[in-house]
């Protein structure tokens, strides 16, 4: 379904009723059937969906490349219960942090014989600009290492703007746990980065 991004006509700027928002105007004509425009969805969303799935990873971006596309797909199947609330970056991004979320909680039943390819792919974690910088890839790497759940606090709060409240909800566990655990990540961080 979305192999065809690169042949599909740009509906980025699609033409919507005076003040709708461009996203709900494509978001509508997808709910229709029209797939070139969840494909605009895509393209505008991908970037962002992949940065948020692989910092929840800890920057495992094979594992997140799969995930964010698992993410688009429940995203067109779940398209029809959209209720057009919310803006619809919010509604995508909620579906690609269960997407991942899911696969952290699968992912903690099974043993980890990846460590070594998931050491090498920390070890060269770009930023959104394709360049390399000490800074970002120092915190990068910070965060990566950070336990799972302090991670996904930190990722949810500090980087997605989730209210602790939001986070206790989708992690299932207490609004002070949530708490707790930023207050760990940031700790751990500002002792991996001698802050």
């Amino acid at each position: 379904m979305l192999t065809a991004v690169a042949t599909a006509p740009d509906l980025s700027f699609v033409d919507s009723p005076a003040g709708e928002d461009p996203d709900h105007a494509l978001a509508r004509r997808a709910c229709a059937g029209e797939v070139a425009a969840f494909e605009a969805l895509y393209r505008r969303h991908a970037g962002r969906v992949h940065g948020t799935i692989s910092r929840l990873l800890g920057g495992r971006s094979g594992q997140a490349e799969e995930l964010a596309q698992d993410a688009f797909v429940r995203a067109w199947q779940a398209l029809p219960r959209y209720r057009f609330e919310s803006a619809f970056s919010t509604w995508l991004h909620r579906v690609a942090v269960n997407t991942a979320l899911m696969a952290l909680r699968a992912a903690r039943s099974r043993p980890r014989e990846e460590d070594d390819e998931i050491a090498m792919e920390r070890a060269s974690i770009p930023d959104s600009a394709g360049h390399a910088t000490a800074l970002s890839m120092d915190l990068e790497r910070a965060v990566a290492t950070l336990p799972p759940r302090a991670r996904a606090v930190l990722v949810l709060h500090d980087v997605e703007g989730w209210t602790h409240e939001d986070i206790a909800a989708e992690l299932g566990m207490a609004v002070g746990s949530s708490k707790a655990q930023l207050h760990r990540a940031r700790g751990l961080l500002r002792a991996k980065l001698g802050a």
